[in-house]
């Protein structure tokens, strides 16, 4: 029989990293597979992200509406375990396969765990400076197999007390895609979205959800002030819905119209790496700064404590909401043209590939549904 396989996109972010092992999958005979689609992506305000996987040709759909304007996050979390129990009692998977560290695959994993499902997570292990890294950990936690980025990651699994034969290293399957794509695509995307500058640096700046009062917006803010006494042009794209997403939109009304600025609610992940890829900065908080930024020697100035130590490339260059400093960098990259040799510290793609291997083996279906903690050996 074949095995069925569900997949758990709640974000533009997350479908980027999953669309080539999503459409492998479905290529493949031996696997039936659904798309549970939840959180970002059913939201008109976001650009109606859902659009995107059809356009794609993804097959198998299931769309779920998990929040509406202002939920909190643990209101949206209690939502999805509701509707994703409903969807597995009535299709009854074979496996649950989440990524990152979002509230929706931590509410499928639960749902995952406590129904007996096996619970695959893709790139756990690693770290950031918020609440998200709790989350991607107790996701590993609760999920029996784990498809990580690289050795590190893997290493942090192994101190979390799983068991290594249940760790596969496969890179960020995002990659797949980010190194598919030509620097002659950019017209294309130019055209596409109507931009009128060739020259331009990308702003991506999502909320931390542990800060208090109305500090994301003052911290946007301050982004904002400081953009606006450079030279520069930017491609602006609306960070995700987490709390505090609000204060940070706020923020962007005074740039709204501005002739130097150009906000977009969402990009088509192709199109976005080809603007990464051409820009000459982006800056933020972004993990496309610390992950996809550096396969393309593009400079990040990563802003706060959101990616913190999530890269070691010489191309992220770590900075507090200090406009001078932060100026002072800007015009020294824009004088120099600076640019970094090009680093691949989350695989060299393919991922897919290695997912497609890994799950065609009769023993990885065997994995036992009942978890232990594998002690590190004790000194």
């Amino acid at each position: 029989m074949k095995k069925k396989i569900v997949f758990i996109t709640a974000t533009r972010a997350d479908y980027g990293k999953l669309k080539s092992i999503i459409k492998a999958v479905q290529l493949n005979k031996k696997f039936k597979t659904k798309i549970f689609v939840t959180g970002m992506h059913n939201l008109r305000f976001y650009g109606n992200t859902v659009n995107l996987l059809k356009k794609d040709r993804i097959k198998s759909l299931v769309k779920f509406g998990n929040q509406k304007k202002n939920d909190s996050m643990e209101n949206i979390v209690a939502k999805t375990i509701n509707g994703f129990s409903n969807f597995i009692n009535r299709w009854k998977p074979d496996l649950i396969v989440t990524h990152g560290d979002r509230v929706e695959p931590l509410a499928c994993a639960i749902v995952g765990c406590l129904s007996n499902t096996l619970v695959a997570h893709i790139e756990g292990g690693e770290v950031s400076g918020t609440v998200d890294e709790i989350l991607r950990h107790s996701i590993s936690k609760l999920s029996h197999l784990h498809f990580v980025s690289n050795n590190l990651a893997k290493k942090r699994l192994l101190q979390l007390g799983e068991l290594e034969k249940n760790i596969f290293i496969i890179g960020s399957p995002d990659i797949d895609i980010l190194l598919s794509i030509k620097k002659n695509f950019l017209y294309k995307v130019q055209k596409h979205y109507g931009l009128k500058f060739s020259k331009y640096s990308i702003v991506l700046f999502h909320p931390v959800v542990t800060l208090k009062n109305n500090q994301n917006y003052l911290y946007a803010k301050k982004l904002v002030d400081t953009l606006l006494e450079t030279k520069n042009n930017y491609i602006v794209i609306f960070p995700n819905n987490d709390k505090g997403s609000q204060e940070i939109l706020r923020a962007y009304k005074r740039i709204k119209n501005h002739r130097r600025f150009k906000i977009f609610s969402s990009l088509r992940f192709e199109y976005f790496l080809s603007l990464l890829q051409n820009s000459d900065f982006i800056i933020g908080n972004s993990s496309a700064g610390v992950r996809e930024a550096p396969y393309y020697g593009i400079p990040t100035i990563n802003l706060g404590f959101r990616q913190n130590k999530r890269s070691l490339s010489k191309s992220v260059i770590n900075l507090n909401f200090e406009k001078k400093k932060i100026l002072k960098l800007i015009r020294h990259i824009n004088k120099n043209n600076v640019k970094f040799k090009k680093r691949r510290e989350f695989g060299g793609g393919k991922a897919y590939k290695k997912f497609i291997k890994i799950i065609n083996n009769k023993k990885f279906w065997e994995t036992p549904k009942q978890k232990y903690f594998k002690d590190l050996k004790l000194i």
